[in-house]
């Protein structure tokens, strides 16, 4: 039985982050292309044109309990990511759809339609009980397609009417289409933005997030961002061991000087699917430094690839891992980051009269 689908290319393709559509782990059989000795020259690899799918859901709002996660409920609008990040830990989630966590992934995506009409049914319910919604905890939520199909901005919008909090992570520069409702959203201190900011340098940016924005681009939204009140945080991330990590205080500092007022990091996640896919972009890009940041990851995930136990997930351990948080810890109290927790306001809730409805007077 081969490793492989047969769209493997084998090699990198200009725009996408994987090497191959490695298999996902609950597919039952897979099969790769062989040579059979007659080719005399070996075919370009061929383009990958990105296709999205509409997908009804039943729910929309994602509940957990991980206590090393400060949101306990999410939404994500859309499956799979243009963006291509390598390293990004979604990627098995492909696998639940019988779609490569490669390729895949990032070329074959899916969305939700109903997700407005099903948050205001959900923020409806007598039961529910506010909390603030992490909006694209599993895939950025300003990823191209929100240019098209704006299931973001809906969101944002039913979430402004019930007054519900929300916060957003992403690396896109699509946020800012939405600058004007997020400003009034956090006039009411409804609203709080991290944008990642993984490096500095936009050669391994296009190597690493084929299809994100790059980082001068990332810090100008920051300080549009900052512009508008809006509250803005950076999140280094993910640190990668030997590839990254050296820049950890200089996307700090950039993030800072741009507006940031706090900041977080991430230490390389490699569940499941994560690390064969990361360890073949290794070898693609940097095959010399491969057993080096291999080495490095396992000794800060207890010999292992991956640790996924909430007290390691997110920082890791062993001596690379603590030199990394003493790293953050000093950059953040240089830079007067992390000084300050704002808490969003979930007091001013309230289900707005539909159409048709007459508004309490008392």
């Amino acid at each position: 039985m081969a490793s492989d689908h047969p769209d493997n290319p084998t090699q990198a393709l200009r725009g996408r982050g994987a090497v191959s559509n490695l298999a996902g782990r609950f597919a039952q059989s897979t099969s790769a292309l062989e040579s059979d000795g007659w080719d005399l020259e070996a075919p370009p690899p061929r383009r990958l044109e990105t296709e999205a799918l509409p997908e009804r859901a039943k729910s929309i709002i994602a509940t957990n309990r991980s206590p090393d996660l400060p949101f306990e409920q999410s939404i994500n609008p859309y499956r799979g990511c243009e963006h291509g990040c390598i390293y990004c830990y979604a990627r098995p989630a492909h696998a639940y759809v019988d779609l490569s966590p490669g390729l895949d992934f990032e070329t074959r995506l899916f969305f939700k339609p109903d997700a407005p009409a099903l948050l205001e049914r959900a923020l409806r319910k007598p039961g529910y009980r506010c909390k603030p919604i992490a909006l694209g905890s599993n895939t950025d939520p300003y990823q191209p397609l929100e240019r098209d199909k704006r299931l973001t901005r809906k969101l944002l919008q039913v979430m402004q009417r019930f007054q519900q909090p929300v916060t957003i992570v992403t690396k896109g520069q699509l946020i800012l289409d939405d600058l004007p409702l997020l400003a009034e959203m956090a006039r009411d201190n409804l609203c709080q933005v991290a944008i990642s900011v993984t490096t500095l340098d936009n050669a391994l940016k296009r190597r690493l997030e084929p299809r994100t924005a790059g980082p001068a681009a990332r810090l100008r939204t920051i300080e549009a961002l900052r512009y508008a009140d809006i509250p803005v945080a950076v999140m280094a991330a993910p640190m990668i061991p030997a590839i990254n990590d050296s820049e950890l205080e200089a996307i700090l500092s950039a993030a800072h000087a741009a507006g940031a007022e706090q900041a977080a990091y991430i230490l390389l996640r490699l569940p499941h699917e994560v690390a064969p896919l990361f360890r073949q972009w290794l070898q693609e890009h940097y095959p010399e430094r491969m057993s080096h940041v291999m080495s490095l990851i396992r000794q800060s995930r207890g010999g292992r690839d991956y640790d996924s136990s909430f007290s390691q997930r997110q920082t890791g351990s062993g001596v690379f891992a603590q030199l990394l948080a003493q790293r953050f810890r000093i950059s953040c109290r240089k830079l007067g980051l992390n000084q300050r927790r704002q808490t969003l306001d979930c007091s001013h809730f309230a289900a707005p009269p539909r159409a048709g409805e007459q508004q309490s007077l008392f």
